[in-house]
Order: C-alpha cells, then sequence, then structure tokens
C-alpha cells in the first residue's frame, strides 16, 4: 500500500500492487473480516465498512499466520522419546522438543493408541476439546476429534462448560430444559426495549463480550440492542465490584457489592417482598411449586435467621435502605433479572441464579413480555438478539462407547486421583485411570484452575498429543504435537450461535507446506488404525463442506426456505440471511395456561424448592435457594484481620477470544509492556505504595505472579480484577509453583468444584495478597520453544 506518510500519487508499482491484490471474506468467532490478499499471502485486516465495532479484534490478525510462534513440523518432548511413555515423573514443558517426519509422528500416535487401550482399555484415554477452536461447521476441532476418537474405540469424555458449568446443572432442576437452552428464554434486548421498565444487572451485561459468538456473526448488533433500551427510558442498575461492566451509554445505577455475596444481596430483596406481601401470589401458585417453603427460610422461621436488607448489608456491603428500595422497585415495574455468567463461576455458584430465578419469579414480571429472568445477556453476541437456531447441518460425531466422564473442571482431580469418587448431580462418579490424554482445540493451562495443581496433575499421564498451530501453552506442556492449519487457511460454513446469517468462510491464504487440517491430521491417523474409510467417508474436506451445505438446504427446504448453488453461496460476501426456528418465551406460554404448557421439571413448574435437589442429601446445595458463605471471601476472619487481602476477580478480555493468538497485535494492545494488567482502587494502590504501570506480585498459597498495575475509582475497594488467557509463562517452566511472569490469574484461583451438584469451576473464590515487586523479570511467553531436529 506504500508508506502511510508520503504524499501525493501513488507510484506505478504501487497501483500495480494495489490492482493485483483481492480481498477475501470469512468469518471467525470474534467477527467476519476483509483481508488484503496479495501473493497468496495475508496482508492486512480490516472490519467491514458495515461493522465498525469488529475492528478491535482484527488488529494483526493477518500478521500471526506467519508469525515465528507458529509451528510447521511435527515435534516430540525429549524425554519422551528417549525414554518412551511412562507413569509420573514427566517433565512437560522443562525438557526441548524434537522435530521429527510426518510419517514418524502420525506412527507414534497410532502406536500410543493401540498400546494404551490393549493394555490399560478405552476408559485410559481422555478426549480433551473445547468448543471455540473454529467457527465451522466442519473444521469444528471438538467435533473432529469426538468423531475420531469414537470410531477408535471410545474415550473419556467431559460435561458442561466452564463458562455455565453451575447453570447448566442447576438450572434444568427449576426451570427445565437443556442448561444451555436456557439463554433462548431469557427477555430479548427488543422486547425489553418495547415492554421492559427495568434491568438489575447482576455482574452486568459488558460489551467486551459481545466481540464473540460461537459459530461466528456477520455484524455486532448488540451494542445499539443494548442502547434502543436505554434510548426507550429503561432504567438499568448494575449490582457489581466493577463500574463499567455496563455501557456509559445505558446511564447505570452502580451499585457496588462484595464479591460473592449477590445471592444474600437476592434473598434480602424476596425477604422485603415476602414480608410485605407483595410478591406475586398468583403466579407462584399457579406456575411455581416450593414457595411456602421457600418463603419460611426467608422469614426466618427456619433458622431463626430473617433474610431482611439489614441482614444483607452486613454481608454485601449494600446499604439496607438500596436493597430496600431495589426490591420495592421490581415489585413495581416490568423487571428483568439478569445475571452474568461469572457469578457461578464461584463456589456455591449454583445459589445465585436459583435465587435469582426465584426472585423474577415473585416479582410479578416473569412470563411477561420484557420482563422476567435472563441468564447472561450479552455474555456472548448473540443472547439476548434472536431466540433459535438457523438448523445448519455439523459433522456428525458418532456414539462413544465409552460411558465414563468428568465434570469438565474436574480434569486435575481426575488425573491425579484414579479410582476416587466424586458427587454430581445426583451420581457418584469414579475417576478412571487416564494413560493418554488427547487434546484438540482449547488450552486447558488457560481455562482450568491452580495452573501448578493441574501441571502436577498433566505430570502423571504417560502420553499427551496436542493438534495446535502456534507454540501455545497447551503444545509447550504436550508430548507429540502435531501442527495443523489455522481456521483462516481452510474453507468451511459457519452459522453463529443465535445469528442469523449463514456465512461461507473462503480460506484467507493456505497453511504453510505440508501442515493438514485437523481432519487431514486424524485421517492419516486413522489409515494406521485401520478405520480410514468410516472416518472419512471417502470424501475430503472439500467433499464434506459441500455434503453439510446440501443437507443444510435439505433442510432449510423442508421448511420453505431455499438456499443458492453452493458454488454461487461461496460468491455472496453478506451470506444468506435465514429465519431461526424454536425459540418460544416459555415461560410466558406457562403463564397463560401451566397446565397446558407445563415445563420440563417433576412438576412441570419451575420449581422454587425442587424435591430433586434435596434428595441428594448436598449440604452445599439444599432444595432451594440460600446464602452459604464461601471460603474465601472479604467478610471472612482472615480477610478483617488483613488489610493486603484482596478479592481477585478474572474476568474475560477485552483483546482476545479466551487465550486464543496472545501475542496478536489486538491482544497486546491491552498489555502493560507485555503483561497483564491487574486493575486496583486508586486509594488502595496508595496505601500499596504503587502506580500505574509498576509491576506487582500476586500470591496466595496456590501460586504466586507479576502483573501491571492499572488503577482506577470504579471499583470496589480491596477487589483486584484481572484478564484471564495471558499464556502461563513460569519462570522455571515443568516445575510447579514457579513464578508465573505473564500475569495469568489461574495460577491463584482454587480448583475446588462450585457444590457437589454440578462440580462447576470455582475461579471467583479467591483471596491474594498484592505487593511491589522489587524485580520485574521479563515475560517470555512469545519466545519460540527450544527445539531440535531428530538424528536421521
Amino acid at each position: 500500500m506504500g508508506d502511510p506518510k508520503s504524499a501525493g500519487a501513488a507510484r506505478p508499482d504501487e497501483r500495480v500492487a494495489a490492482a493485483s491484490a483481492e480481498i477475501r471474506r470469512t468469518t471467525t468467532h470474534w467477527g467476519t473480516y476483509d483481508f488484503t490478499v496479495r501473493d497468496g499471502r495475508a496482508r492486512a485486516t480490516a472490519a467491514p465498512p458495515d461493522n465498525p465495532f469488529g475492528q478491535t479484534l482484527a488488529n494483526g490478525l493477518h500478521e500471526t499466520l506467519d508469525h515465528p510462534l507458529r509451528i510447521v513440523r511435527p515435534h516430540v518432548r525429549e524425554g519422551w522419546l528417549e525414554h518412551g511413555p511412562r507413569v509420573g515423573g514427566n517433565r512437560r514443558g522443562g525438557e526441548p522438543m524434537v522435530e521429527v517426519e510426518w510419517d514418524h509422528a502420525y506412527d507414534l500416535v497410532a502406536r500410543e493408541l493401540a498400546r494404551v487401550r490393549s493394555e490399560h482399555g478405552d476408559e485410559a484415554v481422555f478426549g480433551g476439546s473445547y468448543g471455540w477452536g473454529s467457527a465451522g461447521r466442519f473444521h469444528h476441532a471438538q467435533s473432529q476429534i469426538h468423531r475420531f476418537l469414537n470410531l477408535d474405540g471410545g474415550y473419556v469424555s467431559s460435561r458442561n462448560s466452564y463458562s455455565v458449568g453451575a447453570q447448566e446443572v442447576v438450572l434444568p432442576h427449576v426451570l427445565g430444559g437443556p442448561g444451555m437452552g436456557m439463554f433462548d428464554w431469557s427477555p430479548q434486548w427488543s422486547e425489553i426495549a418495547e415492554h421492559g421498565e427495568l434491568v438489575v444487572s447482576f455482574g452486568g451485561a459488558p460489551l467486551k463480550n459481545t466481540r464473540v459468538n460461537q459459530g461466528g456473526m456477520r455484524r455486532n448488533r448488540a451494542a445499539e440492542a443494548q442502547r434502543a433500551c436505554a434510548d426507550a427510558g429503561v432504567r438499568f442498575v448494575l449490582v457489581s465490584p466493577l463500574r463499567d461492566d455496563l455501557a456509559p451509554e445505558l446511564r447505570a445505577e452502580w451499585i457496588p457489592i462484595r464479591p460473592g455475596t449477590d445471592t444474600a444481596l437476592m434473598l434480602a430483596m424476596a425477604g422485603h417482598l415476602a414480608a410485605e406481601g407483595r410478591e406475586d401470589r398468583e403466579f407462584l401458585e399457579r406456575c411455581c411449586v416450593g414457595y411456602e417453603r421457600f418463603r419460611s427460610y426467608l422469614l426466618g422461621e427456619r433458622d431463626g435467621v430473617p433474610k431482611t436488607p439489614e441482614w444483607a448489608a452486613e454481608i454485601s456491603g449494600v446499604p439496607a435502605a438500596t436493597v430496600r428500595e431495589l426490591a420495592e422497585a421490581v415489585s413495581h415495574r416490568r423487571t428483568v433479572v439478569s445475571l452474568t455468567w461469572s457469578l457461578q463461576r464461584a463456589q456455591y455458584g449454583e445459589q445465585p441464579y436459583w435465587a435469582g430465578a426465584t426472585l423474577a419469579a415473585m416479582s410479578g414480571s416473569m412470563g411477561r413480555p420484557g420482563g422476567g429472568f435472563a441468564a447472561g445477556l450479552s455474555m456472548t453476541h448473540g443472547i439476548g438478539l434472536h431466540r433459535g437456531s438457523m438448523g445448519v447441518a455439523s459433522l456428525p460425531q458418532g456414539r462413544n462407547p465409552v460411558r465414563a466422564f468428568i465434570p469438565v473442571a474436574r480434569v486435575s482431580d481426575m488425573l491425579l486421583r484414579p479410582g476416587d469418587t466424586v458427587d454430581y448431580d445426583g451420581e457418584v462418579l469414579t475417576y478412571p485411570d487416564i494413560r493418554l490424554v488427547y487434546w484438540a482445540g482449547g488450552n486447558p493451562f488457560h481455562h482450568q484452575q491452580d495452573l501448578n495443581k493441574l501441571l502436577r496433575a498433566w505430570n502423571r499421564p504417560e502420553t499427551i498429543v496436542v493438534h495446535d498451530s502456534w507454540w501455545t501453552p497447551v503444545a509447550r506442556y504436550a508430548d507429540i504435537v502435531l501442527p495443523v492449519a489455522t481456521p483462516l487457511e481452510r474453507d468451511d460454513l459457519a452459522a453463529g450461535s443465535r445469528d442469523t446469517t449463514l456465512l461461507a468462510m473462503r480460506r484467507v491464504q493456505d497453511p504453510p507446506e505440508g501442515i493438514p487440517t485437523d481432519f487431514g491430521a486424524f485421517a492419516e491417523i486413522a489409515a494406521r488404525r485401520g478405520f480410514a474409510e468410516q472416518f472419512t467417508e471417502g470424501l475430503d474436506a472439500d467433499g464434506w463442506v459441500r455434503r453439510l451445505f446440501a443437507e443444510t438446504a435439505a433442510r432449510l427446504a423442508a421448511r420453505g426456505v431455499e438456499l443458492p448453488d453452493y458454488d454461487e453461496f461461496v460468491k455472496l460476501p453478506d451470506g444468506v440471511e435465514l429465519p431461526l426456528r424454536g425459540g418460544d418465551d416459555i415461560f410466558a406460554k406457562l403463564r397463560e395456561n401451566p397446565e397446558a404448557n407445563p415445563l420440563a421439571t417433576p412438576s412441570g413448574r419451575i420449581e422454587i424448592f425442587s424435591g430433586t435437589v434435596a434428595g441428594f442429601g448436598y449440604d452445599d446445595c439444599p432444595g432451594h435457594a440460600v446464602w452459604l458463605a464461601p471460603t474465601e471471601w472479604l467478610g471472612s476472619a482472615e480477610a478483617a484481620a488483613d488489610e493486603n487481602l484482596f478479592h481477585l476477580l478474572s474476568h474475560q478480555p477485552r483483546g482476545r477470544l479466551h487465550s486464543q493468538i496472545d501475542f496478536s497485535a489486538a491482544s497486546l494492545a491491552t498489555k502493560i509492556d507485555g503483561r497483564e494488567a491487574i486493575v486496583l482502587h486508586v486509594d488502595d494502590a496508595n496505601r500499596l505504595g504503587v502506580a500505574d504501570g509498576d509491576v506487582v506480585r500476586v500470591s496466595n498459597a496456590r501460586g504466586a505472579c507479576l502483573a501491571a498495575v492499572r488503577t482506577t475509582e470504579g471499583i470496589l475497594r480491596r477487589v483486584a480484577v484481572m484478564a484471564t488467557g495471558g499464556w502461563y509463562d513460569p519462570v522455571s517452566p515443568g516445575e510447579p509453583g514457579s513464578l508465573d511472569l505473564q500475569g495469568n490469574p489461574n495460577v491463584l484461583t482454587p480448583d475446588i468444584g462450585t457444590s457437589r451438584l454440578a462440580q462447576a469451576s470455582s475461579a471467583q473464590t479467591c483471596l491474594v495478597r498484592v505487593g511491589a515487586s522489587p524485580e520485574a523479570p521479563r515475560s517470555r511467553a512469545y519466545e519460540v520453544p527450544v527445539t531440535r531436529r531428530a538424528a536421521p
């Protein structure tokens, strides 16, 4: 494009270069982008002109494809190559990686799968993945690995998600239906703008979260949808330790609250409604069960502790008058009780969601337009914009012959404690003895809590195989690494969750020579394992994409919707707009006629008290919403005795999706000198003697990391906030307990289940000490690891 500082007309060579450039459009989980391609290589990335909000995460995206961190040859850990697989005693991450030939790498993986299954059985294989690897319907790493392992004999799987693990288990007991289906039952922003009066947002709905959408999106619409509500006069109240958890344009009233105490505040609001007789008795009697038992708890008739505004003020730090006014407002106005996902990622994380649904049922707004209970409004782009799905075909995964599974956040316990048992949703699970971990798509050194514990667990299995495109933390801590093409180097179909546009994903450029897709790598190993035909069904990747498009076209034709021919479809830059299916407002139907429209609960009603959950006998999750004090919070005796203890919250980053391409320009722009920031109140920073940009040591008994200070007045005192996803970068790789230089909060967070019901992650229940760091070694997270070539 020439030197941007030069003036005047373009030189002839510049005009030729511009004329030879091609614009290729493709879709990712964080938006649709136009890539300028010249000589077969991507040279620039831009959001389409009608989507300026998407530009933030576009910055530098094309530069990641040819980055020095790109893996272009298979590698094997030196110790594994020389000594073979062994249980325990491994130093993953602390040894050089050895470059090997492709056939050798495929042979090693195939032989190791055969050996482990023969010697230890199919339950000795764990298939790890996470659904954010690619927006495509075919090149979806989680689907690819599950299909491959199912055909190979099966694998131990994981259930639920780190994002909403507690909700996925508890809400089906309370409201019925699938845990992830709750997002379709929330009031939509358009309904709130038309009919709503009040949104009480526990934890907020930050626009940074709407920059991503599972399966992709054509254009960011969440900001304008939220703003339309404010323009229509809807009152927003933000209950959060952090003021910017709602956009400034919403003019929200900020109620600072101690982290982990939202349940107490909701219970006190409910208690005030019950004590004053302001609850929606008619709805509670017709459409709910168990209210009288819960009411007895609220009034203190069973435990001698009335759940009053004064009671909640002591716990939450929210003044009793504020609690009382908010409860009154909820009972008088068409209200949405909205909960962010982060509230459930804490000890007893089931409780705020149960309490929130109960408060909404009491409010008078449940089942009425623009009111009710919202499970994660704007936590991803599509939630709150549309209900239902396009019904697009996806890669069939087949049936897993292995029945053993774990809740997703219990991976470290599984690896460390084979044979032990764990309670989960009324079942007792036995941890299998995992000898081989196969991971494709995702980074457990981002998602998992207590990374030092994970590293101890990670060193136990005999073999860990990873597919990756860059030297991410999980690739550095593998035994065998198979490099694969990135989502920008593959053709596919994209159908975003709760989006209305079916898009063609055009490859931006070809992958480096010899690098396969996940599908290609699995096909090679399947051939060595003897089931290539079953895995590929005689199709290459292009054939599979065309097949999925044809299946989608047939489904839509049955609904009276016609798609163009595939070859015409891929030429459409804006894709095809499609109607969504499903997505009824089940609570409106319930209110209208509960007998004709029962919920999928045992009673067919909202279960304010669940006899099923009560029957499990869990003291950490009884039969209705309750307040249970977490082990780590600012109201604890330990925190009261030490003013240098902070409550650490770890939230989603602004410049990336989870930990993906953390080295990109968009991600680096959010850091301070290449290190993650820790946000502190100005007064706390002054008390500690640190200022903006200073490096501090953040620590507790689980670990320690360095972070750079960023101060604000928009945060509750003694609360610290760090973004997740900074690449794990210990001083001594492979050694548990080593200081992390990058600022990864999961070296600090506890690896405990939310309760025996869901066993979900409890990252937000975390106390830390913050202090000035006399030394601040430079982070090495983006340095290429030590490798060598295998001897001929």
